[in-house]
């Protein structure tokens, strides 16, 4: 039987040149550990007779990665940054997500950092790091 628990789900990332075995994200926010933005994948218009007609579309998928403020992780997102940085070009990852409580697998293909955070907020205690990697594709497949 499936439940509906976050609390098992694993998140490992492929960073050519900067991480080329797996590395798992770990120290995430309470809240929002991981979070996909709804995709647009049909665009509509209606014509002047009330006839409706649709495309399908491609667009990336924007993904918000969040970490307590005292993540191990946070190294990861950081030496990534700093290698785009010193080579002064994007360097594209590769990830999987998997969530055992419903036995999907997700493969996250050709992704890019495309918002980065150099360091918490520093209030009563250091606040969570969001990071944003777009991806161009990610295919979930049931696993057994």
């Amino acid at each position: 039987m499936s439940t509906i628990t976050s609390a098992n789900s694993s998140f490992a990332i492929i960073i050519p040149g900067v991480y080329s075995a797996p590395q798992q994200v770990q120290g995430y926010a309470t809240d929002d550990a991981f979070l996909v933005e709804a995709v647009e994948k049909v665009e509509t218009r209606i014509g002047i007779d009330g006839k409706l007609s649709a495309g399908y579309i491609f667009n990336p998928y924007k993904q918000t990665v969040t970490l307590q403020g005292d993540s191990s992780s946070f190294d990861l997102f950081n030496n990534w940054q700093l290698a785009q940085d010193a080579v002064r070009e994007v360097i594209a990852c590769a990830a999987t997500i998997i969530h055992p409580a419903i036995g999907y697998r997700y493969a996250l293909t050709n992704g890019y950092l495309s918002k980065f955070k150099p360091m918490p907020d520093a209030k009563k205690t250091l606040q969570t790091v969001q990071f944003e990697i777009t991806w161009e594709k990610i295919v979930g497949a049931k696993v057994s």
